[in-house]
């Protein structure tokens, strides 16, 4: 509601009262349990104050809710669940919906007919939000989304004027990180393996890895770059690559862990010692870091966090009534867009 209608107090009216914000009535009015209890009070006493009634048809709207969000990720089976970024970030909003009382629909679109059949199913009301990951720069379905009017939440970006809301972690940060790491090892023929670079999380590392060599002193080499697909198989593939343009490379930054894996399979093919021939750097610090030979250097990002995080933030979208696109201003629990910090993790491979 905007403004009084019939005479009868509004919600924004209730709000003013309160000394909250309207997204704040929102979630006392819809019984949500992320308010704090000097919220919940100042709006019970607005509300008994103005003598406020609750619309009868926004409330039966509300009431219609299935209590399930869908989880989103683009990807095929082998990818989703061999890799541990996925099951990290599946782990966390698993863990956030359950203590919400939600049930999560996992949903893995690879195909246009897939998309078209989801669109239809969300289009029939059967969830409450959406949550999508490994989102690529050309990928429509977060505006589709956006258009049938459902709450939806991203992990990570397409771009860096991303409309929709986001979870991300700091991966420019990650990339200056890195190269800071292995400049200050006395490294000085550093080279790296990108994702996609249809993925906004690819090009953002690859441009703190450029920045990073820039602020060392080191002019760009692009015979040092060379582009995988966040696979194993692509990471030996890319570092066969960088071998042959490359020789005298001393360093490699790998923008995943399982990348570096398959970078250092190919290393010990061509005969080279980690870290004493070639230092080794990754990110997400994965098990695959932790178990890798020698242990790999790497750069974390809170994964399990931001499947929390972003779970939190959908879940409040939908107690507010907020449709797609971004949240409501107000009542702040979560902020709309959230870039979380990476850590650089030194083990024996740098």
């Amino acid at each position: 509601m905007s403004g009084r209608q019939n005479g009868r107090p509004t919600l924004e009216e209730v709000a003013a009262l309160a000394g909250v914000g309207r997204g704040t009535v929102s979630r006392v009015i819809n019984g949500s349990p992320r308010v704090s209890e000097q919220a919940k009070d100042a709006v019970a006493r607005a509300v008994a104050e103005l003598g406020y009634v609750p619309n009868q048809a926004a409330r039966a709207l509300a009431g219609s809710r299935t209590d399930a969000v869908a989880l989103v990720i683009p990807e095929t089976e082998a990818r989703v669940f061999s890799e541990p970024y996925f099951l990290d970030l599946i782990r966390g909003v698993s863990a956030e919906l359950a203590e919400a009382d939600k049930q999560l629909l996992l949903t893995l679109v690879r195909t246009e007919a897939e998309r078209r059949r989801f669109e239809d199913y969300l289009a029939a009301q059967r969830v409450d939000g959406v949550l999508l990951a490994s989102v690529h720069g050309d990928d429509p379905l977060p505006d589709r989304i956006v258009k049938l009017g459902l709450p939806v939440v991203m992990n990570g970006r397409r771009s860096e004027a991303e409309p929709v809301d986001y979870v991300d972690s700091d991966n420019i940060g990650a990339g200056r990180a890195a190269v800071a790491h292995l400049v200050g090892r006395g490294r000085s023929r550093i080279a790296t393996i990108s994702g996609p670079l249809d993925m906004y999380v690819a090009r953002a590392r690859l441009g703190g890895y450029r920045a990073g060599l820039a602020e060392a002193g080191f002019g760009p080499d692009e015979s040092l770059v060379a582009t995988a697909d966040f696979t194993e198989e692509g990471g030996r593939l890319a570092m066969r690559e960088l071998l042959e343009r490359a020789p005298g490379l001393d360093a490699v930054f790998a923008a995943s862990d399982v990348m570096a894996a398959g970078a250092r399979g190919v290393l010990r093919e061509a005969g080279r010692r980690i870290p004493e021939d070639v230092a080794l750097v990754g990110v997400d610090d994965s098990a695959v870091a932790r178990l890798m030979d020698p242990p790999l250097t790497s750069v974390r990002q809170p994964i399990e966090e931001m499947g929390r995080t972003m779970t939190r933030l959908l879940l409040q979208k939908i107690a507010e009534g907020s449709g797609a696109g971004s949240a409501s201003p107000e009542g702040k629990d979560e902020e709309p867009r959230r870039v979380l910090p990476t850590e650089l993790i030194v083990r024996d491979s740098s």
